[in-house]
């Protein structure tokens, strides 16, 4: 039989033991967020979307890297400069490109590092080229079109039925969808504003058969427990219950449910858009286009054949969403080449 002194001093190395596998104060104590995380942070403060984020903080790790690691608050004007003078000659990089790394860079120190040096606004961007937008006839239209089918060539034909964009298309939900008025309500487009367009009579029958298979395949995630979407704007912190709701849903849902990198909740999110632009470039490829053919080129060849059909600029302006007309004239432009606008001299010798 033990003794006494042997049970206690039993006892006392196991508290022993138990104090040593506490965690210190030091350990609990929370470390000071990295620098990437301090930008996320800065950049969901701002509602900016997470597409800009993910760029963003891409852009300033490229940064950093190609700078052996520095921070950048040991850094400056000729680091950022050298940067971009690196993208432009050696990557190669278009001027839209190299003015997105800019302003990524720019936002890095002016928002989270709180730096501002005059040496800022003096960072050059590059002069992006203006150019004219691929367009295609109603006759390569209609053979693009020929070549798709089911819930993607659905897509193709609301976008050049309507001018939308295709990220704009991938997230339409079921109640901004207006059979009666034979409208379709776009919601947080760019530039985070909303607008009307057309809703093609053509594309009702279709349309409505595609909500049905939504609406079974929504009844089928709340017998699973699932069935919420995603909500803008903290709508799910006011309305709670809406997320379940069958006129929040995309009209266009993804085939699986997918875990928001943001919240960690699984949802049933839209179509991804590689999965759309993969099928009109194949397509496009059947049809013997030749011209780069991807979703948006539907957007352009809408306006143009709008302009084509006498309709007013300023109609085809606020069906395209664009802030400025001048936007819209790029496409009087496209009207204004080739044989339609202009007579050769040499087809009246």
């Amino acid at each position: 039989m033990s003794s006494p002194l042997v049970a206690l001093a039993s006892v006392a190395d196991s508290a022993g033991a138990l104090f040593r596998a506490l965690p210190s104060p030091q350990s609990t104590q929370t470390r000071p967020p990295r620098l990437l995380e301090q930008l996320r942070a800065e950049l969901r403060t701002r509602h900016y979307s997470i597409r800009t984020e993910q760029v963003y903080v891409d852009w300033a790790r490229r940064f950093i890297l190609h700078h052996g690691k520095r921070h950048p608050r040991d850094m400056g004007a000729p680091e950022v400069e050298a940067f971009l003078t690196h993208l432009a000659v050696a990557r190669d990089v278009s001027a839209a490109t190299q003015n997105q790394a800019r302003s990524a860079i720019l936002f890095l120190y002016r928002e989270v590092l709180g730096v501002e040096l005059p040496w800022l606004t003096d960072v050059v961007s590059a002069k992006v080229s203006r150019r004219l937008p691929v367009v295609l006839t109603e006759r390569e239209v209609r053979s693009l079109l020929h070549q798709m089918n089911g819930v993607n060539g659905l897509i193709a034909a609301l976008l050049y039925g309507t001018g939308m964009r295709l990220l704009e298309g991938l997230r339409l939900r079921v109640k901004d969808v207006d059979f009666e008025r034979r409208e379709i309500v776009i919601r947080c487009g760019k530039g985070d504003k909303d607008r009307v367009t057309v809703l093609p009579e053509n594309l009702i029958a279709p349309l409505q058969q595609q909500l049905a298979r939504v609406r079974a395949l929504h009844q089928r995630d709340l017998a699973e427990g699932c069935g919420e979407v995603w909500l803008p704007n903290a709508l799910a912190l006011k309305k709670p219950r809406a997320g379940l709701a069958h006129g929040w849903q995309f009209v266009f849902p993804s085939r699986q449910r997918s875990v928001d990198p943001r919240s960690g909740v699984e949802r049933r999110h839209h179509l991804t858009e590689q999965t759309v632009q993969r099928a009109v470039a194949g397509a496009a490829h059947r049809a013997g286009i030749d011209k780069p053919c991807s979703p948006h080129v539907l957007r352009h060849s809408f306006a143009t054949h709008l302009l084509q059909a006498g309709y007013d600029i300023r109609t085809v302006q606020e069906l395209l969403g664009h802030a400025d007309v001048s936007t819209t004239q790029i496409y009087t432009h496209v009207l204004n080449r080739g044989g339609r606008g202009v007579l050769s001299p040499f087809d009246k010798i």
